[in-house]
């Protein structure tokens, strides 16, 4: 359009064509011009990055300002804002920061500066956004980007040989791309957990924002629009002061960041100690943290600094401080408190009771490393120091009822009375095994198991199997099961081998004793 004067009206006409959807050569048609120029026209208009609507907004000064072409002033209007473009790009990265702000300090201090809409122009095509692709500006300190690895580390044990594989890790902060590698045995709750705790201990800092894919340590049901977190991240989340945002199932876009530093984290590290051979976790990650250093100390290739430069100097600043005291990590589990006023975790395959009262209601187990606390109705029931033992029934006494009371048909006498219907042998061994528990209701739940084997074993066998089991040191269904599966109780007894007694000078005969 160089030496073509500017018309207004043609101009907003043309805007008010599109508008109603009309192509460019109907356009051209209507209003008796050349095609081209109204090819010109609207590719001006969608290179600054303005909807029809918008520009027909525009005023008739900003229009004219839009569609001028360069003169030798207006060079040097450029060339002094294109000297900017680097600062007004790191000032954009400061939260609060916007375009807006930044062009009305740049008019105050040029009055004959470009208007606003010129000047984003001149400054998205200098960033190489004219067509808009849906690129996120990240604002320093807002968000950490994680995921795992496809591939896989591995260290050998020294004891065995074998190659132990491990997940890795990574986090990336995409303000100044200043990324973090950790490895771990899993991608279960603890170890995610773990690495996530180092990695905001090592940057120093929290952002408002943690990124996650839908991995299940992190997501208990995917959704494009409301995922559920689990409560196990969510109270970690809370503990640091941050929110949790996973990406949208299926939208890479949405973590294209961490994507790329994937694959630069193959080429920086894995390639690099491909063949090398460590034996154990501890030294593989001492080992990728001096990797990690010279990787994050890489220059870009654009120039202007590293993402260690581009941390400090941009984004560490704006990262929100570390909590005080330690985080201690809250696992959560729904149970059904069983007839015998105890629930069951299932992760150690032991008992602990609460109250009585609560039997046959559903209740939230919460539990640390070092306790088990039981709610209901967000209130809590029980509280008590964890065992790692399987099998292992941890009681308070209050819970329990009283052993002379009946309750929901379960009593000493009830089971005896089942037991007698197989045998003598099996209503003995169902005695012994309640009275070995300071609190009978513990046996209960193993009595009745004993019992149900009924219906998959004949009276005799069952009764067979607690005459064995008798000689065991304690009473427990487990022993009886396994009697039976393997069918020991069926086996003849085996017969007494005669061992003759060597002849030896210090062994006296019969002659000794007459």
């Amino acid at each position: 359009m160089a030496g073509q004067r500017i018309n207004i009206m043609e101009i907003r006409n043309i805007i008010a064509f599109k508008i109603k959807k009309i192509s460019n050569r109907g356009i051209a048609s209507l209003l008796q011009i050349n095609r081209k120029t109204v090819d010109s026209y609207i590719h001006r208009i969608k290179t600054v990055g303005l909807s029809y609507e918008e520009a027909s907004s525009l005023s008739d000064a900003e229009l004219i300002d839009l569609f001028t072409q360069t003169d030798q002033t207006d060079k040097d209007r450029f060339e002094y804002l294109a000297s900017n473009f680097g600062a007004i790009e790191k000032e954009l990265t400061k939260p609060g920061c916007t375009l807006q702000t930044l062009w009305r300090t740049y008019i105050e201090q040029n009055p004959d500066g470009y208007r606003y809409t010129q000047f984003t122009y001149h400054y998205r095509k200098w960033k190489g956004l004219q067509k808009i692709s849906g690129k996120l500006e990240h604002k320093a300190g807002e968000k950490l980007f994680i995921d795992y690895c496809g591939q896989k580390l591995y260290y050998v044990d020294k004891e065995t040989g074998e190659k132990i594989d491990v997940e890795v890790f990574i986090a990336v902060l995409p303000c100044s791309q200043y990324c973090f590698v950790h490895c771990s045995h899993s991608q279960k709750r603890e170890d995610f957990i773990g690495s996530l705790q180092k990695c905001l201990r090592w940057i120093g800092g929290v952002p408002l924002a943690i990124v996650s894919d839908n991995l299940k340590s992190a997501v208990s049901r995917g959704s494009k629009y409301a995922p559920e977190i689990n409560k196990t991240l969510a109270g970690f989340a809370l503990h640091y002061g941050c929110a949790i945002d996973p990406a949208r199932p299926h939208h890479p876009c949405d973590k294209s960041l961490v994507e790329r530093s994937v694959k630069l984290v193959y080429q920086r590290i894995f390639y690099p100690i491909n063949k090398m051979t460590f034996f154990s976790l501890e030294q593989l990650n001492q080992y990728i943290a001096g990797l990690l250093t010279a990787f994050n100390d890489y220059l870009f290739s654009h120039g202007g600094g590293s993402r260690r430069s581009y941390f400090l100097e941009l984004e560490k600043d704006y990262l929100q401080p570390l909590p005080q005291g330690h985080y201690c990590m809250r696992q959560y589990r729904r149970a059904k408190v069983q007839k015998i006023a105890h629930i069951f975790l299932s992760e150690d395959k032991n008992y602990y009771s609460v109250p009585y009262r609560y039997i046959g209601l559903y209740v939230e187990v919460q539990y640390t490393r070092d306790y088990v606390e039981v709610f209901y109705n967000h209130e809590r029931i029980a509280a008590h120091k964890r065992s790692y033992k399987p099998g292992q029934y941890t009681t308070v006494g209050e819970h329990m009822p009283s052993s002379h009371q009946f309750y929901q048909n379960w009593s000493p006498e009830f089971f005896q009375r089942e037991a007698l219907k197989i045998g003598p042998a099996c209503a003995g061994y169902i005695k012994r095994l309640i009275e070995q528990y300071n609190y009978p209701e513990i046996g209960y739940k193993q009595d009745q198991g004993i019992i149900a084997l009924q219906k998959l074993y004949s009276n005799e066998r069952i009764e067979s199997a607690c005459i064995l089991a008798g000689g065991h040191e304690k009473s427990a269904y487990r022993i009886i099961v396994n009697i039976l599966e393997n069918k020991k109780d069926m086996a003849p007894p085996a017969p007494m081998e005669h061992i003759p007694i060597p002849q030896h000078k210090n062994i006296r005969g019969p002659q000794s004793y007459r």
